[in-house]
């Protein structure tokens, strides 16, 4: 009864909990918050010292005395403790700091994890302050945050690029008909350009200088104009700041192994689900949500191997978010699917 009582004054709420950026979305006010996964901590201890865009600043400039981690990997939880306090910062922040209010929470997961990682994230949702949780897999809520007729009796498939894991699923008649999840994503992207620097320049960077070379010359398709960067890193052979220019080309290049793998889940997953629905994707194409869908080109390399059209979604990186929104107004619906899933 208290717990009712007291949900009368708190909002339910939508988490796409992502490995690099996590966004939460507020009933009736849209997505409110969207900070990287990352927390600070003092060393050797778990008191947090800062959340968010501020933890992520720290991230490889620390002192000895403050560690900066990302407390999800493959966009499962690998450090509990850190990822309940960074959800519980969250959840006070969107609600003013109220910590009598306990809200409904749904959290957007990957599709392949196991029952034992999605108890996981139910309890660090529950102990953060939670007053329900529920789960949703998050090619179905990207696929309702781009707008797909997901109750259709037809197929519509939604490729998810996010930090840690690729989606892949096929949704006909409001259910995932087939889904392929791959730990690759933008993480990965930005590990082989790491590797890469280090492989054929001897450079040391780190992982934000990756994501900046990411952003701003990557391509999974040659472009029309190709562009070059400063980069400024390491010497690995004389232990000295370094910098140096790189192209647009090379970048490419360092991206193939993960581009690769992203394109080949997609083949996969038409290879395997029923000629019906793949029949139906002639028209409606593949539409691609997630961070790592803005990578340039990687819509063109996409339609060029299946031969199918591929569009990107208006605002990718917000469309989990923006299904858990959707998936608020329908929670009765919501909470007979996770009672029959056991979740």
């Amino acid at each position: 009864m208290l717990n009712r009582l007291l949900g009368l004054f708190s909002s339910d709420i939508g988490i796409d909990l992502g490995t690099a950026n996590t966004l939460v979305y507020v009933k009736d006010r849209g997505i409110v918050l969207r900070e990287p996964s990352v927390v600070a901590i003092q060393a050797g201890t778990n008191r947090v010292l800062a959340v968010g865009d501020e933890a992520k600043r720290m991230l490889g400039r620390t002192p000895v005395s403050i560690v900066a981690i990302r407390p999800l990997k493959a966009g499962v939880i690998a450090d509990f403790e850190i990822t309940e306090a960074m959800l519980r910062y969250f959840i006070r922040k969107v609600h003013g700091r109220r910590t009598w209010v306990r809200p409904r929470v749904i959290v957007a997961v990957p599709s392949g994890i196991t029952e034992v990682e999605k108890r996981a994230v139910k309890d660090s949702a529950t102990r953060a302050g939670a007053r329900e949780v529920y789960l949703i897999e998050e090619p179905m809520a990207a696929a309702i945050g781009v707008g797909l007729p997901v109750q259709e009796p037809a197929g519509n498939m939604i490729v998810d690029v996010g930090g840690g894991t690729t989606e892949v699923a096929m949704i006909s008649l409001a259910g995932i008909v087939f889904s392929r999840s791959v730990r690759v994503g933008g993480d990965e992207m930005d590990e082989a350009i790491v590797q890469y620097m280090k492989r054929v320049y001897n450079l040391m960077i780190g992982e934000r200088t990756a994501e900046e070379i990411k952003i701003r010359i990557g391509s999974a398709y040659a472009l029309e104009e190709e562009m070059s960067l400063e980069v400024k890193g390491r010497d690995l052979i004389t232990g000295l700041p370094k910098t140096l220019t790189i192209t647009s080309q090379e970048i490419r290049e360092a991206l193939q192994e993960p581009v690769t793998t992203i394109v080949e889940t997609v083949r996969t997953a038409l290879e395997r689900c029923p000629p019906e629905l793949a029949a139906d994707l002639v028209d409606r194409g593949i539409v691609m949500a997630g961070g790592g869908s803005l990578l340039r080109g990687i819509d063109k390399l996409l339609a060029e191997q299946t031969g199918l059209p591929v569009h990107r979604a208006d605002d990718p990186m917000s469309a989990v978010a923006e299904g858990t929104g959707v998936v608020l107004n329908e929670l009765n619906i919501l909470r007979g699917a996770a009672r029959r899933d056991g979740i």
